[in-house]
């Protein structure tokens, strides 16, 4: 089928030879094209919009034919969620808490603890009545019910986020892990001591606890002490080690203590030189060890993974690291390997690998997944692949059998080896009553929810069986033979009726009618023309309307669209007449023609004939200018070359004045023949007309003369007040404070927003309003007293006055209202000390709202919210750079900042460049309200935030403008100082005024940064240590750690 617009033409070509009176029924269905051919199916890629009759490619591909069942409903099969036989159970990661699964699946695998944790007593969850959900409250009742279900759930995986809510974590933020496991054995423990029974009080203890001692050797008198001390885990240190046991040597190796590290000696009573080492006693029989993948760098101030290969055993011998004890156990087997994947040590994964207590298979728990390994080895296999940096491919060493190697390993958890037991209960832990009940409860649920969303599927798959009979039903009744009765039906509910696989809304016609209540010719591409009996039956099923057949044709909309085209295709035509006809003078009456209207005339005969072609439309019918010949309005406004008018409704519109008259400007009007104007009525018919004898508008003519008049007494007004206070226009001869003039003993004091406005109206006299009050209350406080001291108004508080000279102000209090008079005097005074100069005002200085207005000044300072300041980037010879790095994270406020360091033409005025001497003026204040006059004369001065300024920076280029609050601290300032000059934190040499910048946690405000403060930065090389770089990007605000979470006992 040919396009859309093809169709469209072709719908109206007979208009180019039938006028609207003469349009017959034949014409009515060309345009609504009843009787275009209907689409094959295969013939067309997608649906023909342009053709009601095409019922192909609306989705009805998807239903005729067979159908796999499982098209029908967008439900999982529930039992993917069931766990599988000799499986374990898995842990949903709630958003960054991979970290506490992996810990707690290793805590499950200890039997001993599983064990331990069953016997706890919990008299909530013995006396739980089933009818409602369980709620754990502490610690152990959590771990116990979780423990519980990893064992019995008959779930894939279940959800732990009562345990991370009871101990407050963050789930969006990643945490140190092996911090989390110290401190939550650490809370067990306790938690634990606290039980009734005996053997659980120090579950922890037997489990995970060792004893060693440092011991130290007076190397003067040979005096040994020492200290002992228990250990749960042991901290390897990785840096510069191969394998395990080099990292456990170095832990016992004997150190030094000499120099200023030298030991007080309880025998020499004097501090001598000593060796100091760790002497192993005792260990536990789950041997926790810590390889210290997660340091701190002192060159970054950051922590920083290790991503150093390690080999350990799965069978480790600790007998030659131990003293004494010479029947403790002392052979470990390997039950858990803790990854960590990741280069960083602020972002990652956890992952954990867990040997079975009682079938010695290996498991990775990855959160919800679960892995059995083959063979019944450890295989650590793609997560070594993952820590690949920039710096470091190193390859990975050969391991011997029985070792296995690593860079991702953070922690390994041994095993002392038992001897073979003939009692099988140790090897198996039971789930106890109370708790079974518990866990059935869940499964319960868990069953029942499977068999709810079968249901579903079962439901979804019944409605969509119905659907697909209906469909093959209708979509073959839905095409309209020719000559019999038809409907039309909106395709958008054709295809969501073809589409949707449940409930389908009702028929909605209501979009597509006219004004006249009939089927607008512009929507037939929306709409598709189907068979009377598949009409019935649809609005039989789903109701709706209006109906539309064959008497809904408009025949009104297409007389209309008749006409429209048939003058758009005169339009050319007429415009080159037009064109031709306006050069000639006309002979006989005339009429008026705005010069713009005429030079526009085309564009504006297309746009309301558009207008006029829409018009018809139903109200919730597309808006004006959105048809199919919006772009013929583009093609003919691309021509018009003309100049650029502003935008015009109506016709002849640009003539007539606010009265409804001719307008008064001659000089905007052309006289044109009757013949030129009778082509321009036929599209305008509504224009405003004007003969040649039509006389302009009496009333403007009258304002214009008055206007003028009044020009001429404010030019004389001017030019008089000018001559009487030249210099004070001229700014010549001025009195200043700081150098008292001599002749007189008195100024006087007005705002200098009075004298800007009077000059504004001296220069331009006709433009500007002539000035009538002085407004001397602007600098008055409420009690009637003056804001300034002399010595301030010396000091910078000068910039809101202008200082007159006494004939001035004599000269000011005849042309102008004066409200209240302002002076300061001079008087000398003779002293025992000799002669002395004072200064006093008139009226005299309130300190009262002084001190106050100070006050604002200074709070204003400290407590800003939003201030500007710049940071200044410089050199090792203190030069500044010439260009900063683009900004990544610029607010609106530094956008316009940017703006301002494009260079000037030199001469051209740049308010941020130039000093700022309207304060006052920028305030337009009512002269009537004296009682707010000290806050306005502060406001003057602030920018929003309530910051005072009396000048505005001269920014440098290369500087940079940062938007800060008083309450931020440092540390947040370097962040977006990074952004902003991509210097990282720990980079970045920040000072002020020469002081030094250092305490991260401190606040702006109290570092003394204020508003338009300049903070110099100095830039450190920046170090090649790609994994530091990612950290710093990775932390944004100060390390926390679990400050304020259950694990602190908060």
């Amino acid at each position: 089928m040919a396009p859309r617009l093809q169709l469209e033409k072709a719908a109206w070509r007979w208009v180019e030879t039938v006028k609207p009176e003469e349009i017959s029924w034949e014409h009515i269905e060309l345009a609504y094209r009843i009787n275009l051919p209907a689409c094959k199916r295969g013939a067309c890629r997608r649906n023909c919009k342009g053709n009601p009759n095409c019922l192909v490619g609306i989705g009805e591909q998807a239903w005729l034919g067979e159908i796999d069942e499982n098209a029908f409903h967008n439900i999982d099969d529930p039992n993917s969620e069931r766990r599988d036989k000799n499986t374990f159970v898995g842990l949903t990661n709630l958003g960054a808490t991979c970290y506490v699964n992996t810990f707690l699946q290793v805590w499950f695998h200890n039997l001993e603890l599983r064990r331990s944790l069953y016997q706890c007593h919990n008299s909530r969850a013995q006396e739980h009545n089933s009818e409602s959900d369980y709620e754990p409250q502490s610690i152990c009742e959590h771990l116990q019910y979780l423990f519980a279900l990893l064992q019995n759930s008959n779930r894939k995986y279940i959800d732990p986020s009562g345990l991370v809510k009871a101990l407050g974590l963050d789930t969006g933020q990643q945490q140190d892990a092996q911090e989390f496991s110290k401190l939550f054995l650490s809370l067990l423990e306790d938690t634990l001591s606290k039980q009734k029974n005996p053997n659980l009080q120090n579950v922890i203890q037997r489990q995970f606890c060792g004893q060693f001692s440092y011991v130290t050797v007076c190397n003067q008198c040979g005096r040994s002490s020492a200290l002992p001390s228990r250990f749960y885990e042991l901290e390897l240190n990785i840096q510069g080690h191969k394998n395990l046991t080099e990292c456990v040597t170095e832990f016992l190796k004997e150190e030094k203590l000499d120099g200023d590290n030298r030991y007080f000696c309880e025998s020499c009573q004097s501090k001598q030189n000593a060796t100091r080492r760790i002497r192993l006693h005792s260990l536990p029989p789950t041997l926790n060890l810590q390889l210290m993948r997660f340091v701190f760098d002192r060159q970054t101030g950051h922590k920083k993974k290790l991503n150093t290969f390690i080999s350990f055993p799965e069978q480790l011998d600790m007998g030659p690291f131990l003293e004494g004890k010479s029947d403790q156990r002392c052979v470990y087997e390997l039950s858990a390997v803790l990854i960590h994947r990741g280069i960083s040590a602020y972002s990652g994964h956890y992952i954990a690998h867990v040997k079975d207590a009682r079938t010695s298979d290996w498991y990775k728990f990855n959160d919800e997944e679960i892995e059995k390994m083959e063979g019944k080895k450890l295989q650590l296999g793609i997560e070594e692949d993952i820590a690949e940096t920039v710096k470091s491919q190193t390859r990975k060493p050969k391991c011997g059998k029985g070792y296995h190697c690593s860079r991702n390993a953070y922690m390994l958890v041994y095993k002392v080896q038992e001897e073979e037991s003939s009692d099988p209960s140790r090897a198996s832990v039971e789930v106890p009553a109370f708790l079974q009940r518990l866990v059935d409860q869940d499964n319960h649920k868990f069953e029942e929810w499977c068999c709810e969303m079968a249901d579903m599927r079962k439901q979804s798959v019944d409605k969509g069986k119905a659907k697909h009979e209906e469909v093959k039903e209708l979509y073959e009744l839905l095409p309209a033979k020719d000559g019999e009765p038809y409907e039309f039906i909106s395709l958008d509910w054709l295809k969501k009726w073809l589409d949707d696989a449940t409930a389908t809304k009702e028929i909605d016609n209501s979009l597509f009618l006219c004004s006249h209540g009939k089927l607008h010719p512009d929507n037939v591409g929306e709409s598709k023309r189907v068979s009377l009996q598949a009409a019935k039956l649809l609005y039989e099923r789903y109701g709706g309307g209006p109906r539309l057949d064959s008497s809904s044709l408009c025949r009104e909309c297409v007389g209309q669209r008749c006409r429209v085209l048939r003058l758009k295709n005169q339009l050319n035509e007429d415009y080159k007449e037009v064109s031709n006809l306006v050069k000639r003078t006309p002979s006989g009456e005339g009429y008026w023609v705005g010069k713009a209207s005429l030079r526009s005339w085309r564009q504006l005969a297309l746009e309301q004939l558009e207008e006029d072609e829409h018009k018809t439309k139903h109200s919730n019918g597309e808006t004006n200018g959105q048809g199919p010949h919006s772009n013929s309005s583009k093609e003919f406004s691309s021509e018009l070359s003309e100049g650029n008018e502003e935008e015009m409704k109506t016709f002849n519109e640009d003539i007539v004045c606010s009265h409804g008259g001719l307008s008064i400007m001659d000089t905007e009007r052309k006289l044109v023949s009757t013949e030129v104007w009778t082509k321009l009525r036929a599209y305008f018919a509504k224009a405003p007309e004007f003969t040649q004898s039509q006389e302009p508008c009496q009333q403007c003519l009258t304002l214009e003369q008055e206007e003028k008049d009044n020009e001429a007494v404010s030019k004389m007004m001017a030019l008089d007040q000018k001559n009487q206070l030249l210099n004070l226009f001229h700014e010549k001869n001025r009195p200043t404070l700081t150098k008292w003039p001599q002749g007189t003993d008195v100024l006087y004091v007005v705002p200098l927003f009075f004298v800007d406005e009077w000059r504004k109206f001296i220069r331009r006299p006709t433009k500007s309003s002539p000035v009538s009050n002085v407004g001397n209350s602007l600098l008055l406080c409420p009690h009637g007293g003056f804001m300034f001291t002399y010595d301030s108004l010396v000091n910078g508080d000068a910039q809101h006055i202008a200082l007159l000279w006494p004939s001035e102000w004599e000269v000011i209090s005849r042309l102008f209202i004066v409200d209240h008079s302002i002076s300061i005097h001079l008087s000398q005074q003779t002293t025992p000390t000799g002669p002395t100069t004072q200064y006093t005002t008139q009226p005299d200085l309130c300190w009262e709202c002084r001190e106050g207005f100070l006050f604002q000044q200074q709070r204003d300072l400290r407590e800003y919210t939003q201030a500007t300041i710049y940071i200044r980037k410089v050199i090792e010879d203190k030069r500044m750079i010439k260009e900063a790095a683009p900004e990544l994270n610029a607010s609106s406020s530094e956008a316009e900042e940017d703006k301002e360091e494009q260079p000037k033409v030199d001469g051209e005025k740049d308010p941020d460049f130039g000093q700022s001497q309207d304060g006052a003026k920028r305030q337009k204040l009512s002269d009537s309200s004296p009682a707010v006059a000290p806050v306005i004369s502060n406001s003057s001065l602030t920018k929003q935030g309530g910051i005072r300024r009396s000048t505005r920076h001269r920014k440098l280029r290369g500087e940079k403008a940062l938007i800060v609050s008083a309450n931020q601290t440092l540390k947040e300032l370097k962040i977006q100082i990074m952004h902003a000059f991509s210097v990282a934190p720990f980079d970045q040499n920040l000072s002020i005024d020469g002081k030094s910048l250092t305490d991260d946690t401190a606040t702006l405000g109290s570092l003394g940064v204020i508003p338009e403060s300049i903070i110099c930065l100095k830039a450190d090389e920046p170090i090649a240590d790609y994994a530091a770089m990612d950290d710093v990007y990775q932390v944004r605000m100060p390390e926390e750690g679990f400050k304020g979470t259950g694990l602190l006992g908060h």
